[in-house]
């Protein structure tokens, strides 16, 4: 915690706007550093601004399975974007950084709330295009995305399509395997593609990015 206590109160005062950016959010937990039951009280706003500083600042050893499925539930409220966006930075700025939490993430592959489904695909995916080598447990997911992508719902299917593209990207004997997979499916053909961003379609995901990957070697 910081030397100064900062009240929620003034935090909804500074937050409470439609234009907040997100380095305003992240300099904010800058300052704070770690404050859990500041954090839980954030939480309880109900706002997406808040609920963003909220997982940066809460503490990472108080975090267990009862809490994170309550605020995992708690998103429901939320539009996907903003629901996505709250667990992943929840992901990559407290459950990767502990042994125990990274231990529990890896359980929640079959879990009946898709946002932890979700949530271990898209570390699954991470492990992987970090550059690591990859991981012993890819022939297991690949059998798993053959099997379930296409049942899975619409915000697990992407970050298994995710975690398929960077196989097929750093495991070439598995290569061509997820670019069936991607044929077969057709999942995000044709869809609009942002500036600068790669296509979600896994033949063209993985096109791209291996000849990224070539060109830096």
């Amino acid at each position: 915690m910081s030397d100064e206590t900062v009240s929620s109160e003034e935090l909804v005062s500074r937050l409470n706007s439609q234009n907040v950016k997100l380095g305003d959010i992240k300099k904010i937990a800058r300052e704070i550093r770690r404050d859990h039951a500041l954090a839980m009280e954030l939480w309880a706003s109900e706002q997406v601004p808040l609920r963003l500083l909220s997982v940066l600042i809460l503490d990472k050893k108080q975090l267990n399975q009862e809490l994170i499925e309550s605020m995992v539930k708690d998103l429901q409220a939320h539009e996907p974007e903003d629901r996505n966006r709250i667990n992943e930075w929840l992901m990559a700025n407290q459950l990767m950084k502990d042994k125990k939490l990274v231990m529990l993430l890896q359980t929640w592959e079959r879990h009946e709330l898709p946002d932890l489904r979700r949530m271990f695909w898209y570390y699954q995916a991470r492990l992987r295009w970090t550059g690591q080598k990859p991981p012993e447990n890819t022939p297991k997911l690949v059998d798993a995305i053959e099997d379930r992508l296409s049942d899975e719902a619409p915000e697990v299917q992407w970050a298994m399509n995710f975690a398929a593209g960077w196989i097929g990207v750093h495991d070439p004997q598995f290569r061509e395997r997820m670019i069936a997979i991607g044929e077969r499916h057709g999942l995000y053909k044709g869809y609009p593609v942002p500036r600068n961003c790669t296509p979600d379609y896994l033949p063209e995901f993985i096109s791209i990015e291996v000849e990224k990957l070539d060109k830096k070697r």
